[in-house]
């Protein structure tokens, strides 16, 4: 079976808060020929890891990457990518899954009003403007 995965799961599996949905997700994961992992779940996970559960930014960047290497996981890994390295830097996952998906739409400049957002992004080497 060809799976995609929903937040919840990705935080059960990984948080292990729930030891029986816990051990439901390893299992899911072990037997699908295709996990597919949205951008989109993995910043809803990063943000949860960080407001709800307080987990710390590398142990947050070390789960995003133990997931990326799960045999059988597809996902845009050049934007999560860019969520990490922004992530490595001290900024938000998103910051950077926004700048490299906008540069990709063909965009130019990131903008925002989040001055360590733009500076990060700068760091990055992708035009960042602060308004």
């Amino acid at each position: 079976m060809k799976i995609s995965l929903d937040t919840n799961v990705l935080l059960r599996l990984i948080v292990g808060d729930d030891e029986a949905q816990q051990q439901i997700a390893v299992k899911a994961l072990e037997e699908a020929e295709l996990v597919a992992i949205s951008v989109h779940a993995l910043c809803e996970f990063v943000w949860v890891l960080d407001r709800s559960y307080r987990v710390g930014k590398a142990d947050i960047a070390t789960a995003v990457r133990g997931i990326l290497d799960m045999r059988n996981v597809a996902t845009n890994r050049p934007v999560i990518e860019a969520g990490l390295a922004v992530l490595d830097a001290g900024g938000d996952f998103a910051d950077g899954v926004i700048a490299f998906d906008g540069q990709w739409l063909g965009a130019d400049t990131f903008v925002s009003f989040d001055r360590k957002a733009t500076k990060l992004i700068e760091q990055q080497g992708m035009a960042a403007l602060l308004l």
